[in-house]
């Protein structure tokens, strides 16, 4: 059974085949076609088992029928009609040709696929604008135009060539002739050309579809170009004072017209040319030489610099610096030369070098550190320059109190304890204090406070103060117990304990001594007296004879009870009365205070009042020494008048109300009246005075010694 279906299939097959190839049908359709203008366009077109009527159509248009096509001379139909090849034939092709073409074969009624002629227009050379020489300015900015010409199709690509190298940077755009067409392209190169474009060939490629080779157009860059200056010194590095030539040489297109100098900025005046020549100096080395050199399209200028040797120069001085205690501290200092000068910095008053360099830093300070630190610049290799320069490092740190030597005191005679007080910073009271009490300034019962600036001389950690305690009439207790001398800043706080050393009376025999020689000056003095008023006249000099005289034993004391109230008598009778500190009256201190009498009553001596009129007779300043030249104005003079004690007055002497004979008798005891401001304090043997802060001084100072 199988054997007989396979034939029969077969015969079925052949069958139908049979039937359908005996139906027109195309063996070819035309295609879509890319011709060149002017070139030969074929679409081809086959037909099998037709051998009827075959015709073209164009958009839509027929042709003819006829192989020549007639009314059509530039088409055609070409091939075998009896093997059915009906191809369509256009010579030369033209932009009208581009169409869609069908090939029918109308008595069978079949259409070919549309097939599409595109005409492709080759372009024409580009135009390059202002070629083929174009003239450009170097280092100016400037577009370059290329523009196609003619309608190619498609349209064309414009690109720039240098050496055969491509260059960026152009930019297209597109411009329409009128609706509907296509217009030029016009492409710009933008290009900063420099002096090495001088010369340069540059090509404009226009390439489409239609010409893949493209067509070219080259012009030629004629560069102008501003001065290119080049500027040398001859010799180059030179000692202060040498002479220099600058020599400045420049190429341009056009030619130079002319060349100005310049010195750091500012003109040189007088030169004019070429050649410059100058003597250097240190600002040469900062303020460089210039040269400008000009033409039509513009100017040009370089600089120089001279390497000029020259010693170290200060720029800028260390600056003062104050920290805190455990900080650190850094002082700067600026020098200039060439070389570069070496910088060292030392402690005043020492030679180990703490560090190099223009910055000095010490970290973790300390009261110790405190001082002036110097920054010193060693002489140049000419030997000119250096120095150095200095400033102070201040520690804030609490006060440091020190206790500074005092003189021994009597008993019940006056005191005076001083301390020195250094801080930083400046404390805010010195106070002293003591048992059953304290004090930081002015007076409170037997004490007195003054405080000082330290002199010049006296360094420290911070700037020094010095505080002196006064005490009028010293007692037992002030001998036995400490005085504490304290100062406080933001810090912290500093003290120290001081104590009052006691002075002990002189033996006896040197107090009667003392009593002799006293008794004899008083001889002396009277003696004296008697001789000015006699010679100078009885109107010039008085003496009491009620109250100012001698007494020995067995005469009337009754001018003694009087004593204290006449000796508060009015100030307009005793005239001008000078006031001194008590120490300072006291001859003879050891036996000053001796309460034993040891002539056992032999003398007892009433003293003469003595007012004294200065200035109204010769010699009236004879008791006054003037004030001493190392005292600043304002501070209180301290007179001593021990020397003058026995020297006859060399004028008139006035009776005194109640009063009391000066003289160093040796059992002679001063009556203390507290001063409104005592002396400096002593700080040590040859040690100059100080300023300090001055109590209000009354305008009459009074002076009284008792006998």
């Amino acid at each position: 059974a199988l054997g007989m279906l396979v034939p029969a299939l077969l015969v079925l097959f052949f069958c139908i085949r049979g039937r359908a190839g005996t139906s027109p049908h195309f063996l070819q359709q035309p295609e879509d076609l890319v011709v060149l203008l002017g070139e030969e366009a074929r679409l081809p077109c086959a037909l099998g088992a037709y051998g009827g009527l075959v015709q073209w159509t164009k958009d839509g248009l027929a042709l003819g029928g006829e192989r020549d096509l007639p009314g059509w001379s530039r088409y055609w139909i070409s091939g075998n009609a009896a093997s059915g090849h009906h191809d369509l034939h256009i010579r030369p092709v033209e932009l009208e040709d581009e169409a869609s073409y069908e090939c029918q074969a109308t008595q069978a009624g079949l259409r070919s696929r549309p097939a599409q002629l595109h005409i492709l227009v080759p372009p024409e050379a580009p135009l390059v604008l202002g070629g083929p020489s174009v003239s450009l300015v170097a280092g100016v900015p400037a577009n370059l135009t290329c523009r196609s010409r003619g309608d190619a199709r498609p349209t064309p690509e414009l690109l720039w060539f240098r050496d055969g190298i491509q260059l960026d940077g152009a930019t297209f755009h597109q411009t329409m002739l009128k609706e509907g067409t296509t217009g030029s392209m016009e492409s710009t190169l933008s290009l900063t050309p420099s002096r090495r474009d001088d010369g340069a060939t540059l090509v404009c490629r226009a390439q489409s579809q239609a010409l893949p080779v493209g067509r070219d157009t080259a012009i030629t860059l004629s560069l102008q170009y501003p001065p290119e200056v080049t500027l040398s010194a001859e010799p180059q590095t030179v000692q202060e004072g040498e002479k220099v030539t600058f020599l400045c040489q420049a190429t341009a297109q056009p030619p130079v017209t002319g060349y100005r100098w310049a010195k750091g900025g500012s003109p040189v005046l007088g030169a004019r040319g070429p050649m410059l020549e100058v003597l250097a100096d240190a600002s040469f080395l900062t303020e460089p030489v210039s040269c400008e050199v000009s033409n039509a399209v513009g100017s040009a200028n370089r600089s120089t610099a001279l390497d000029v040797l020259f010693g170290p120069i200060l720029l800028a001085k260390p600056e003062p610096v104050s920290v805190d205690v455990g900080g650190d501290a850094a002082f700067s200092c600026a020098w200039r030369g060439n070389p570069l000068p070496r910088v060292t910095w030392t402690r005043r008053g020492g030679s180990q070098v703490l560090g190099s360099g223009p910055t000095l830093r010490l970290p973790s300070v300390g009261p110790e550190d405190a001082g002036d630190y110097v920054c010193r610049a060693a002489p140049g290799l000419s030997g000119l320059g250096g120095g150095a320069a200095e400033a102070r490092l201040i520690v804030n740190a609490p006060p440091v109190v020190t206790a500074l030597p005092s003189a021994p005191a009597f008993l019940s005679g006056p005191a005076r304890l001083q301390c020195l007080v250094f801080a930083s910073p400046a404390p805010e009271a010195v106070v002293w204090s003591w048992d059953e009490g304290f004090l930081a300034e002015g007076s409170q019962g037997r004490f007195l406070v003054e405080t000082f600036p330290a002199p010049e001389a006296r360094r420290g950690p911070g700037p020094g103060l010095i505080s002196v305690l006064h005490i009028s009439g010293t007692q037992e207790s002030d001998f036995s117990r400490g005085f504490n001398c304290s100062a406080r800043n933001r810090l912290g706080e500093g003290g120290t304990r001081v104590s009052l050393n006691r002075r002990d009376l002189l033996p006896s025999v040197r107090i009667v001594a003392g009593v002799a020689t006293a008794a004899m000056t008083l001889l002396m003095v009277i003696t004296g007296l008697a001789l000015c008023c006699w010679r100078y006249g009885k109107g010039q000099c008085s003496f009491s004879e009620q109250k100012n005289m001698v007494r020995i034993p067995g005469s009337s004391d009754s001018s003694s009870s009087r004593a204290p109230e006449e000796e508060t008598g009015s100030r307009e009778d005793q005239g001008p009365i000078v006031q001194t500190d008590h120490s300072d009256l006291v001859l003879d201190e050891e036996a000053a205070l001796e309460t034993k009498d040891p002539t056992n009553g032999y003398y007892k001596v009433r003293g003469v009042s003595v007012s004294l009129s200065l200035g109204e007779a010769p010699g009236g300043g004879l008791f006054l020494p003037p004030p001493s030249p190392l005292g600043p104005p304002g501070t209180p003079t301290f007179y001593d008048f021990n020397p003058h004690l026995g020297m006859v007055p060399p004028c008139r002497l006035y009776r005194g109300r109640a009063g009391y004979l000066t003289t160093p008798h040796p059992r002679a005891f001063t009556s203390y009246i507290k001063p409104t401001s005592f002396g400096p304090p002593d700080l040590a043997p040859g040690t100059p005075p100080f300023p300090y802060a001055a109590f209000p001084t009354p305008s009459h100072q009074r002076l009284q010694t008792h006998v």
